[in-house]
C-alpha cells in the first residue's frame, strides 16, 4: 500500500467514521452491537438522529473547509482558515459545538477569538479541533514530527484556547505521519509524546498507554482527552477498519467525533479497501459555507490526494 492509497484510507475513513457514528449521538455504550449485532451483515450506514444515510456532521465539514484553505492557499492562512469557519456557521450548519459556535460569532478577529472565550468559560480542552484533523495531519505529514505537532496547534488554536487541546490534535498528526510512512503509529508513540509540551504530557501518556480503558476516562469523551484515548483504544484493541469504528461508536457519548477519529487512524492505518462500500457508497458531505456544495466519495478520494501531492513549499 502506498502514501496516496493511506492518505485516502485516512481522509475516507475519518467521514465514513463521522457519518456512521452520528445517529448515536449522546446514547448510551452498547447501542450499535443492539442494533447491529452481526459485523458485516450491512444496513449499518442507515441515518437517524436526524441525520441521512451517509451524511457527514460538523466534524467531515470543518474538515474539508481546513483542507480546502490549505491547497488553495498553498499553505497554512490561518485568517483564511478562520474566515472559512465564520462562513460556514453562518451557513447554518445542522450541527455545530456550543464552544466552537461561541469562538465564530463573538466578532473578534481570528487570533483573538479563541483565547477571548478561554478567559471567559475556563472551558476550552473539547474535541472540536481534533475531529478536523485528518486532513491537516495528511498535508503537513512529510514535514517530519516538529512541523505537522507544530502545525496542528496553530490550526487548533483557532477555536481553542485550551493548551491541553492543541497537544491532542498535535499527538494525532503525529500518528496519522507515522502510519501514512507504513509504520505503526502505536509503536511509535513513546517517540510522539516526547514532542508533547511537558505541561500535557503525563496527562496523554497515561490515556494512551496500553493498559487504559475508556471506562476509566474521567470526562465525557467529547473533551479531547478521553476522545483520543478512546480512538486509540479502538485501534489497539482491534485488527480491521470496520471493527475498530464498531468498537468506537459502542462506546457510546460522542460517538461521531469519536468515530471520525479512529477512522482517520485506521483508514491510514489499514486503507481504503478496508473500508466497506456499503459504507462509503452512500457517504455525502454537505458543506455549508460553499456555496451549497455536497461532496461524495470521489470528492474526498480526489482531496486526499491532492493533500498528499501538493508541490513543495519550499
Amino acid at each position: 500500500m502506498n502514501l496516496v492509497q493511506r492518505a485516502v484510507g485516512a481522509v475516507v475513513g475519518s467521514a465514513v467514521g463521522d457519518a456512521l457514528g452520528a445517529p448515536f449521538e449522546f446514547g448510551p455504550a452498547g447501542a450499535f452491537f443492539s442494533r447491529f449485532p452481526i459485523p458485516g451483515a450491512g444496513g449499518e450506514m442507515s441515518g437517524g438522529g436526524g441525520w441521512d444515510a451517509g451524511e457527514a456532521t460538523d466534524d467531515t465539514q470543518m474538515a474539508v473547509h481546513v483542507a480546502e484553505s490549505l491547497l488553495e492557499r498553498g499553505g497554512l492562512d490561518l485568517p483564511d482558515i478562520f474566515a472559512r469557519f465564520q462562513r460556514w456557521a453562518a451557513d447554518q450548519p445542522k450541527d455545530i459545538g456550543l464552544q466552537t459556535e461561541d469562538v465564530l460569532t463573538r466578532g473578534l478577529p481570528w487570533d483573538q477569538a479563541a483565547a477571548a472565550h478561554y478567559r471567559s468559560s475556563h472551558r476550552a480542552a473539547g474535541n472540536g479541533a481534533l475531529m478536523r484533523a485528518t486532513p491537516s495531519a495528511v498535508y503537513f505529514a512529510r514535514d517530519g514530527r516538529q512541523a505537522t505537532m507544530d502545525a496542528a496547534r496553530h490550526i487548533a488554536a483557532l477555536t481553542h484556547g485550551d493548551p491541553a487541546a492543541w497537544e491532542g490534535t498535535a499527538i494525532f498528526h503525529d500518528l496519522i505521519r507515522v502510519a501514512l510512512d507504513g509504520a505503526d503509529p502505536l509503536d511509535q508513540l513513546s517517540h510522539t509524546l516526547t514532542a508533547v509540551h511537558p505541561d500535557h504530557r503525563q496527562r496523554y501518556a497515561a490515556i494512551l498507554a496500553p493498559s487504559w480503558h475508556p471506562d476509566q476516562a474521567t470526562e465525557f469523551n467529547g473533551a479531547v482527552w478521553p476522545c483520543l484515548g478512546s480512538a486509540v483504544w479502538a485501534l489497539r484493541t482491534t485488527r480491521s477498519y470496520a471493527d475498530a469504528i464498531r468498537a468506537a461508536i459502542d462506546l457510546g457519548g460522542d460517538t461521531d467525533t469519536v468515530a471520525a477519529v479512529t477512522g482517520g487512524l485506521a483508514g491510514a492505518v489499514y486503507g481504503p479497501a478496508a473500508i466497506p462500500t456499503s459504507w462509503t457508497d452512500p457517504l455525502h458531505v454537505p458543506l455549508p459555507g460553499s456555496g451549497g456544495r455536497t461532496l461524495h466519495l470521489t470528492h474526498l478520494t480526489d482531496l486526499a490526494r491532492d493533500l498528499v501531492e501538493r508541490p513543495n513549499s519550499d
